[in-house]
């Protein structure tokens, strides 16, 4: 009878505890999805798509990198590394929410243009040094040559 009780007690905490979990939870992505509406203006209908688990995670890096001016890099420059990265993905959406922060955070369409031929280089070179399957070692020996290359080390 004892274990029975305990068995179910046991239960009944579980049970209890998820149910708060689930609660604390939900008040969890309703603040998100405030912090998000005081963010934009509005709540984006693909962040109301977005799953429970890991969305307030997912938010606070976005907001803290890519909207945060407390970071090492301007807001320009996020913009266009964020651009240069999307056209390789390619994502559209992102393709044009990039293009338009870069352009807000004061980017010419030439230095969009530029950052997006630097990610088609980098792109073509290591399709050229993965598929030829050059030696990484190699690679580096003689790039080390080149004058400055101990900074990058």
């Amino acid at each position: 009878m004892t274990r029975t009780f305990q068995a179910i007690a046991l239960s009944l905490a579980l049970v209890s505890g998820a149910a708060m979990t689930a609660r604390a939870d939900e008040a969890s992505r309703s603040a998100t999805l405030k912090d998000i509406e005081q963010t934009f203006g509005f709540v984006p209908t693909f962040m109301t798509q977005q799953p429970k688990a890991g969305f307030e995670g997912a938010w606070r890096q976005l907001k803290d990198l890519e909207f945060s001016e407390n970071t090492v890099l301007p807001a320009k420059v996020k913009a266009l590394i964020g651009l240069a990265v999307v056209a390789q993905i390619p994502c559209s959406y992102c393709i044009w929410a990039d293009s338009l922060g870069a352009r807000q955070a004061g980017a010419t369409d030439e230095e969009i243009r530029e950052a997006v031929a630097i990610a088609a280089t980098e792109r073509y070179w290591s399709t050229m040094l993965n598929g030829l399957e050059t030696d990484l070692g190699q690679f580096k020996a003689e790039f080390s040559k080149v004058e400055g290359a101990e900074a990058a080390k």
